[in-house]
């Protein structure tokens, strides 16, 4: 039987050589391996791939035409029409999916399948196969500036554009007056439409702040995202979305929002594109910079963008988390921002680690409060 070429321990060979503890030989080592050297996205190509704008153009499937034949068997002359209807077309039908995370891979253009042309025998044509876009969950779609769906679950759907109804056959046309009809229908076009794909990210939990603040290290620290960290500003360009994991098995998913400047809802930096994924969040967690002078400034600059943008986004459930607590700067401003504000704070290093138990507690504190809220309204909480 065949077994892996695999060592326990390293075996000393000869002086200074020894064996490595896994055997390139092996595929399955190998590929091990493979995978544990993949490094990660960096954010400059990341922006390649993540697309939260989409226009696509959609057209159902035609309608089959119908079909036109007489019944035709010895000695019965006059049998009568027997042309079947055709088929509908096929719809183009967009369904969220939540393996999707980005709108990079929907195309321009979609077309539903077209109907088969009716038969004789009074035999109908097959209708059009269904064309099914799938997009991330968050998705909202636009025609001519309006909402017309907004899909934010897994599974939900959405019909794009229907299919055209089959043509009659002359079946169809039989009556007293006309014993033998001979005419039939075409199939009619598919509905037509443009539409307008903007994708808001779905998450529990929002990191709001400054650039600088340490949002994308604080992410880092909680969960298994990977976003890019860096010491200039707007290293984040996408927002990154991470998952904290409890024993019971319950997640709560926090998203890392790019960092916003003051002016943000007036479309200034990178404002309205990256304001719109703020308004998913069920609770928000502002990141401040307790190391610069007054940091309770930045808190009410970032709530006074969030009202701006959308009054009534910045009274949501939150906490203030004081990042950079390792520094000595940081110290000082900490009992002074607590006396300027009346939200918990929670101070912390997302460098060193320090006191993150505590804001991943009352993470959860905030889950639960939101799940059971959402249950007192009769509505099911959004699960990852």
């Amino acid at each position: 039987p065949w077994r892996p070429a695999l060592l326990l321990s390293p075996v000393p060979l000869r002086a200074g050589a020894w064996q490595p503890t896994f055997s390139t030989s092996c595929a399955r080592c190998s590929k091990n391996r493979r995978l544990r050297e993949k490094r990660a996205i960096s954010e400059r190509k990341l922006t390649r791939y993540f697309v939260d704008h989409r226009k696509v153009r959609v057209v159902g499937g035609q309608g089959g035409e119908g079909g036109h034949s007489f019944y035709s068997e010895p000695r019965k002359i006059y049998g009568g029409p027997d042309g079947g209807n055709g088929g509908d077309g096929g719809h183009v039908i967009l369904k969220a999916d939540q393996q999707m995370k980005s709108l990079s891979s929907v195309l321009p253009f979609y077309q539903g399948f077209h109907g088969e042309k009716g038969g004789s025998k009074n035999c109908y044509g097959a209708n059009g196969a269904y064309v099914y876009v799938k997009v991330p969950v968050g998705t909202l779609v636009k025609e001519d500036g309006k909402v017309v769906a907004d899909l934010t679950r897994h599974g939900e759907e959405y019909v794009a554009a229907y299919g055209g109804a089959g043509g009659k056959g002359n079946r169809f046309f039989l009556s007293n007056e006309n014993r033998a009809p001979t005419f039939f229908t075409p199939g009619e076009p598919g509905q037509e439409r443009v539409l307008h794909l903007e994708l808001k990210t779905t998450a529990h939990a929002g990191l709001v702040g400054f650039p600088n603040a340490g949002k994308s290290s604080l992410l880092r620290a909680i969960s298994r995202a990977k976003p890019a960290v860096a010491a200039y500003p707007f290293t984040t360009l996408n927002p990154h979305v991470g998952i904290v994991h409890y024993q019971d098995y319950e997640q709560v998913a926090v998203a890392d929002i790019p960092g916003l400047i003051k002016g943000a809802h007036q479309n200034r930096g990178l404002g309205m594109a990256f304001l719109r994924h703020i308004e998913r969040c069920r609770f928000l967690l502002y990141v401040v910079d307790l190391s610069v002078p007054q940091p309770w400034i930045q808190l009410q600059d970032l709530k006074y963008e969030l009202e701006q943008y959308k009054k009534g986004l910045s009274e949501r459930p939150c906490v203030v988390i004081g990042n950079k607590i390792d520094l000595a700067q940081s110290r000082i401003n900490l009992p002074l921002l607590k006396e300027q504000i009346d939200d918990r704070v929670i101070a912390l290093s997302a460098l060193t680690g320090d006191n993150l138990e505590e804001l991943v507690l009352h993470l959860r504190e905030l889950y639960d409060t939101y799940v059971m809220t959402e249950q007192s309204r009769g509505q099911s909480p959004v699960k990852w």
